[in-house]
């Protein structure tokens, strides 16, 4: 798995350190940094209208204000549990390189890392257990290739940098909506406040792996590459759109509302602005080729 050294540059040293000082700079209790209420106003929003599933579509009017209210609920709490699983399996993943051969450059900030993947891991099932009673299950995008080496460690950190881009979008909208009570703007905030720093790493480690896979790989194994990343970006998006959700709201043909939901073209604007930044982060580089995404 380990693969070849990674080339760096100046500027990804550069931005180890300068990233690996501020999270020490920045640094917070988790266990001290929330004042958890015993329980969150049901009578309000939990996520901002525009990021809810059927927002733009015929059916957010459809459902009804009770139904769209008691939606932002357990939309939120299946948001929180996507970060849990999330975090959870780019865990593994960075644990199981983080002393590496080929990975000894980014190994410090590494711990830096996972301390605080820890942390967002651990308050966002706290929110969940606390208000939802749960954390909503998830299912894994299955590879359906054997990868090299440079593409098994190209993928991962891809993989962790678009959850994190996509994640980051709900946090920073979030965390400026004045309509949202405390707690959540609170929770999403300190969210973005970490992930910047990720987002930024990755964004370095990310170009760097893509270079020494692009030196290996043939032209077609690379686009198997770019295919696969392509149904990962859709597979995530699709997450969003839980049936287990609708039935919490109340909906009486949840899996029915989810299939109208990811059929329907209005929700395919909204989708593209949450994903905005990594697709032209995936364009920019040559990662993608073009912006165009599978029907999965």
């Amino acid at each position: 798995m380990a693969g070849s050294a990674l080339p760096t540059s100046d500027r990804f040293l550069e931005v180890l350190a300068r990233l690996s000082e501020k999270s020490v700079e920045d640094y917070y209790n988790p266990y001290q940094q929330f004042d958890w209420p015993e329980r969150l106003d049901e009578d309000r929003m939990w996520m901002s209208p525009e990021l809810l599933t059927p927002y733009g579509t015929p059916y957010f009017d459809e459902l009804g204000e009770d139904t769209i209210r008691r939606l932002s609920k357990w939309e939120s709490v299946n948001f929180y549990s996507l970060n849990v699983h999330g975090i959870r399996e780019l865990l593994i993943e960075v644990v199981g390189r983080i002393h590496m051969p080929g990975f000894e450059v980014p190994s410090d900030f590494f711990h830096h890392f996972i301390g605080e993947e820890n942390e967002h891991m651990w308050f966002f099932a706290e929110f969940c257990r606390r208000y939802g009673g749960k954390i909503y299950g998830s299912t894994a995008l299955r590879a359906d290739s054997a990868w090299e080496p440079e593409a098994e460690n190209f993928l991962v950190f891809a993989r962790i940098l678009f959850f994190e881009e996509l994640v980051d979008h709900y946090n920073s909208r979030m965390a400026q909506d004045a309509s949202l009570c405390d707690t959540i703007r609170h929770v999403n905030r300190i969210h973005h406040q970490d992930e910047s720093r990720h987002i930024a790493f990755g964004r370095e480690l990310v170009s760097l792996l893509y270079t020494r896979m692009r030196e290996s790989l043939s032209a077609e194994r690379l686009a198997e590459v770019e295919a696969y990343l392509k149904r990962y970006v859709v597979f995530s998006v699709n997450s969003l759109y839980n049936p287990h959700v609708y039935r919490d709201a109340g909906v009486a043909d949840p899996l029915g509302l989810r299939n109208a939901l990811i059929a329907d073209e209005a929700r395919r604007e909204h989708e593209r602005k949450a994903i905005r930044k990594p697709l032209a982060f995936f364009r920019k580089t040559g990662i993608f080729s073009d912006d165009t995404l599978p029907a999965i």
